[in-house]
């Protein structure tokens, strides 16, 4: 079984980073295999003591430029850098390749995350059956969830991409709006005062123009 997993930037770290040579930073990658503007990685494996860990393991460092108004510990601050490291016991790939997967884990993360705000941080009885039954209702609205951002909260609504469960129920699932019946049509009528009403729309809309199975 192959993995990675994030490494601390410790003291014997940046001593070794200081005695990588210019030469040996190549440029880092993003998950579509494109250069990373203002990234680089190298391998630390041979300058660290990694007794204690299993055979194979290596160590891959990423240097980027920080945002402007980003926090740099005090090494990072002498050279401008910021510095994050990961281990792996994957033996083949390009250093680029390695640190770009791993650095994808971080949707994971994200969904983990947005599960415990949507339920799953916390169960409500004793009872296993019915933490069993809130169980499963938790996954659903996880899935849900995250199909509406992928295929809904795009365009006009990329607004409310980002947003957090708490943000995403109050501004899109929690709207004051009413649902009419006309002319056989359903109508849903979102106050025009709703700053995320041109959003909501587009979601809808978004939703409506998905194909039909075949």
């Amino acid at each position: 079984m192959e993995y990675s997993v994030g490494y601390p930037i410790t003291e014997p770290v940046r001593e070794a980073i200081k005695f990588i040579p210019k030469q040996v930073w190549t440029p880092a990658a993003d998950a579509d295999g494109k250069i990373r503007e203002g990234g680089d990685v190298a391998e630390l494996t041979g300058l660290l003591d990694l007794g204690s860990w299993p055979d194979g393991m290596r160590i891959i460092v990423r240097r980027e430029r920080p945002h402007p108004g980003a926090q740099l510990s005090l090494f990072e601050e002498r050279d401008g850098w910021r510095y994050q490291a990961i281990a792996t016991n994957t033996a083949t790939g390009q250093l680029a390749f390695l640190e770009a997967r791993h650095r994808a884990h971080a949707r994971v993360e994200d969904r983990i995350r947005h599960a415990k705000d949507t339920g799953l941080g916390r169960f409500p009885s004793r009872e296993f059956k019915i933490n069993q039954a809130w169980l499963m209702a938790t996954a659903l609205a996880a899935d849900l969830t995250a199909w509406t951002r992928l295929l809904a909260l795009t365009g006009d609504a990329a607004v409310l991409a980002a947003c957090e469960p708490k943000a995403l129920r109050y501004r899109f699932l929690h709207v004051p709006a009413r649902l009419t019946h006309t002319a056989r049509r359903r109508r849903l009528k979102i106050p025009n005062s709703w700053p995320w009403a041109a959003a909501i729309v587009a979601v809808f809309a978004n939703i409506a123009a998905i194909p039909q199975p075949a």
